[in-house]
């Protein structure tokens, strides 16, 4: 059982700054998995973080293995310079309870508004038909058992991969080592040697001949062998823009360092243009109802009065 803590008074200070951070779960498959994620601190320490319904993977990931980590590590419009990176580790919750009222979490969503304009609500009565999915929401909370702090991971050349060809590029290796230049640097989702769950942002080089992606990891790094995975992502000032993927499989160490295959490919938000777009948010409608039927709920009315008085209150735009 873990103790929880709390990070010191610097760390909480960094951690403010960041506005996104990479959160890992577990998956079905036994494979730490991280997507970036906006996450609010309570002022007791834990953290709080909202996942749709439409979404609900992370959700059922913590309800199967609760341990988790996060690592806060991309500083863009942090206002930081050089700030170190925090690894968090701990166990999450999430009970099995829709929120569709923002006045549960002010706090939370006020900060993900004034942080990231494009989410506010549509005004329009189809509009918030089609996307009231959004704000039908599970609420998870972190409790931190370790806080960390790693050196400032530096902005650095966009990320290089050979060229393939066009026979070889559908596959998982070749999808990942097509996306690479996109980004300066990834985070490796595996487990350390007590079996938790952690975070270490990395610089992937493509290893063609064995199809795989070779990581510049420290000495003094906490990692075992075995299922692992690598998520690469960018968003711009105001968390728009985001692009990502990321690709599993399993971590090995030989003679030339520490190295992840490329076994399944998983695409992010940005990738496929708007009909990808648009097939994103028929998924996650049918997500949502599905997530309802199966045990059995109406779907509950989203408070749309509630976000708009703190849309307005929260003074964005």
């Amino acid at each position: 059982m873990f103790t929880s803590i709390q990070p010191t008074t610097e760390q909480a200070r960094v951690i403010a700054a960041y506005r996104t951070c990479e959160f890992a779960t577990v998956t079905r498959r036994g494979t730490p998995l991280a997507w970036p994620v906006v996450t609010w601190q309570r002022p007791e320490g834990s953290f709080v973080l909202t996942t749709s319904i439409g979404l609900p993977q992370k959700a059922f990931n913590v309800r199967r293995t609760p341990d988790v980590a996060m690592l806060f590590s991309d500083a863009t419009a942090s206002g930081l310079t050089s700030p170190p990176q925090i690894l968090v580790q701990g166990t999450a919750s999430c009970p099995d309870e829709i929120f569709a009222d923002v006045s549960v979490l002010p706090e939370y969503w006020t900060q993900l508004m004034q942080r990231q304009p494009s989410s506010k609500p549509p005004s329009f009565g189809l509009g918030r038909r089609l996307m009231d999915f959004y704000y039908l929401r599970l609420v998870i909370t972190v409790t931190p058992a370790t806080v960390n702090s790693r050196p400032a991971a530096h902005a650095e050349a966009p990320l290089v991969a050979p060229a393939l060809p066009k026979s070889q590029r559908m596959s998982p290796f070749g999808q990942v080592a097509t996306r690479l230049p996109e980004f300066r640097s990834g985070v490796l989702a595996a487990f350390d040697n007590a079996g938790r769950p952690t975070l270490l942002r990395v610089r992937p080089a493509a290893n063609g001949s064995h199809q795989a992606l070779l990581l510049n990891v420290p000495d003094d790094v906490d990692l075992r062998r075995g299922a692992a995975s690598l998520l690469c992502h960018s968003h711009d000032e105001k968390l728009d823009s985001q692009n990502s993927f990321a690709v599993a499989g399993s971590l090995h160490q030989t003679g030339e360092g520490w190295s992840l295959s490329t076994d399944r490919y998983v695409p992010g938000p940005g990738t496929g243009g708007p009909l990808a777009m648009v097939k994103t948010v028929r998924a996650m409608r049918s997500n949502a109802e599905r997530y309802l039927v199966r045990r059995g709920l109406e779907r509950p009315a989203v408070q749309w009065a509630a976000i708009d008085e703190l849309w307005r209150s929260a003074k964005v735009g």
